[in-house]
């Protein structure tokens, strides 16, 4: 049984951040990185701290209430030329579309630029979300091929979760989208979280290349079990805090640590 290769996603918002994170997963056993490129665009508010009985308790807003700061105030060619130098890993660059979960503010025009210049730079991977139009998605790939650089062909559902049949068909018809299919959709509940398990389940043995997941409470478990499951990529994280599982995600050396335990 082959293990998946493990990616971390990466939390920073300015570049010196990922560039830190980056070496810290290395460190923490990861195969590559990803690099929300559309994170640099974020302003991370100022924490406030108020006295509870526990004692003092800090607090940051949820990201998605955080400002974003104008496409012009980020230099695109700098920023991915320093992370080229400063990441250890293979990277996996992606821009992610607020539709689809992420803070890029910009006008997809201006997204799709920032994805032609992180191929041009060479990156080891790009995640094109298969919701781009198929002419401007398909011009994308073959500049990918042409760089050496692989693809993930990704799908984010953030207002639930489709049943298992769908995201096998979704997986099965998509394989020559990229050399990844990945779908993370946000989990309602167990029953949703199940979803994801099963169509790995019956995905499994037929050859395919997939990353399945969700977020929120049991979207760990595809995470957790993904050697058994056939997958190819888990995303993991470098946060521990004690609320980690309940939003879906798993710290890297956790995860490393439950496959030896589990004897994958």
């Amino acid at each position: 049984m082959a293990d998946p290769k493990v990616c971390v996603s990466l939390d920073g918002t300015t570049v010196d951040e990922m560039i830190e994170e980056a070496a810290r997963a290395n460190l923490a056993g990861a195969d590559m990185v990803e690099v929300r490129f559309d994170r640099l665009f974020l302003k991370k508010p100022d924490v406030t701290i108020s006295d509870e009985e526990e004692g003092e308790v800090v607090e940051t807003p949820p990201e998605n209430q955080w400002e974003t700061m104008d496409f012009s105030e980020v230099n695109i060619e700098d920023s991915i030329s320093s992370l080229k130098e400063g990441v250890p890993l293979p990277v996996i660059f992606t821009v992610r579309p607020v539709s689809e979960g992420g803070f890029f503010p910009g006008v997809d025009s201006e997204r799709l630029e920032v994805l032609h210049k992180a191929i041009d730079s060479g990156v080891s991977w790009i995640d094109l979300e298969l919701s781009i139009e198929d002419k401007t998605r398909k011009e994308l790939m073959e500049k990918a091929s042409s760089n050496g650089c692989k693809i993930i062909a990704s799908k984010h559902d953030i207002n639930g979760i489709p049943n298992a049949s769908e995201i096998v068909a979704m997986v099965k018809d998509n394989q020559e989208s990229g050399d990844i299919v990945k779908f993370c959709g946000n989990a309602r509940n167990h029953a949703d979280a199940l979803q994801i398990v099963e169509a790995a389940s019956e995905l499994k043995g037929n050859g395919l290349s997939h990353s399945l997941m969700a977020l929120n409470s049991g979207g760990d478990w595809a995470r957790i079990h993904a050697p058994v499951l056939d997958q190819s990529l888990v995303y993991a994280t470098l946060q521990n805090d004690f609320q980690l599982s309940e939003r879906g995600l798993v710290n890297v050396r956790d995860l490393r640590d439950a496959w030896t335990l589990l004897e994958y």
